[in-house]
């Protein structure tokens, strides 16, 4: 009996330690949830403010007295030649949209040769890849540079589209994830008198739907908000992206916060939107334990 009572007052007090450690956890992430939401907040807000209200109390965190539009209104006029936005936006649609589709389709095909197809030498290629992915991608500017100017692809999109399609990390997540899929499921199909193509679309697609998504959102991002080789590899003001044309609206407005706030709540408000519509499939990819239904 008091085995039993004792053992009921450890589970207790496992209990509540448990209990305890979780509120402790869930205060610290709300904590770095606040700090990482602020930026963004300060921006949304100084974008409807006028320059009066921003230079007043630091231009902190409180409600426009008088809210206005006209930092958007002049920011994306069509008369505005110095900063054609709307091309700018167009322009990152185009190219991140396009990286995203390629690269998706680039990755699983990769990914599925590395992780179910037996061919010489698979792993010493993609050790060697992994490796090689691990300089900096800096150091690959210059040659990058060179090859872009030998395709004469330099001032168009394209030069903004391929070199995102050798992600190397993108393709061991996906990797990864396909290693999760029995290799009986394949072998039966195969029997069965399936094809590779076959296979990699009707099975092993449908089963990495999460980890796809993921990867499309990471590939669509990295795109979106890339400034240094659309700097380099694009001189025509109307062929920027938007990232990229952020540091030519620092040249117009100097030190006026609201109308750059305004350019950045653009810049962002995409992104937000994209990952609310993704994130169910953004935590599941990136957990890579979702199961393989069978």
């Amino acid at each position: 009996m008091r085995k039993k009572q004792k053992k009921e007052t450890e589970n207790q007090e496992a209990a509540y330690c448990s209990a305890k450690v979780s509120w402790i956890a869930f205060a610290i992430l709300c904590v770095m949830a606040f700090i990482a939401l602020v930026p963004l907040l300060w921006i949304f807000i100084s974008s409807f403010k006028v320059e009066a209200e921003v230079i007043q109390a630091g231009g902190f965190l409180y409600l426009p007295k008088t809210w206005t539009l006209d930092n958007f209104k002049s920011l994306l006029s069509f008369s505005n030649k110095q900063l054609p936005v709307y091309y700018w936006f167009v322009n990152s649609i185009i190219v991140s949209g396009t990286q995203t589709v390629l690269a998706v389709i680039v990755y699983s095909m990769s990914a599925y040769a590395y992780a179910k197809l037996h061919f010489k030498g698979r792993d010493v290629i993609f050790l060697t890849i992994m490796f090689l992915s691990s300089f900096p991608a800096i150091t690959n500017i210059i040659p990058l540079y060179k090859m872009m100017h030998s395709l004469h692809w330099l001032n168009q999109l394209i030069a903004l589209i391929v070199p995102g399609l050798a992600g190397v990390s993108n393709i061991f997540l996906i990797r990864q994830f396909m290693m999760a899929i029995p290799d009986v499921i394949l072998e039966s199909a195969r029997i069965d008198g399936a094809g590779e193509i076959h296979i990699f679309r009707k099975i092993v697609l449908p089963n990495c739907k999460p980890i796809l998504i993921a990867v499309g959102l990471f590939t669509f991002t990295g795109s979106w908000n890339d400034f240094l080789w659309p700097s380099i590899a694009i001189n025509n003001l109307d062929r920027l992206p938007l990232t990229a044309g952020l540091q030519l609206a620092k040249g117009v407005y100097g030190n006026k916060v609201p109308q750059m706030s305004a350019i950045a709540t653009v810049a962002i408000v995409l992104m937000i939107i994209l990952y609310l519509f993704t994130q169910k499939y953004f935590v599941r990819g990136i957990s890579l334990s979702s199961g393989v239904k069978g």
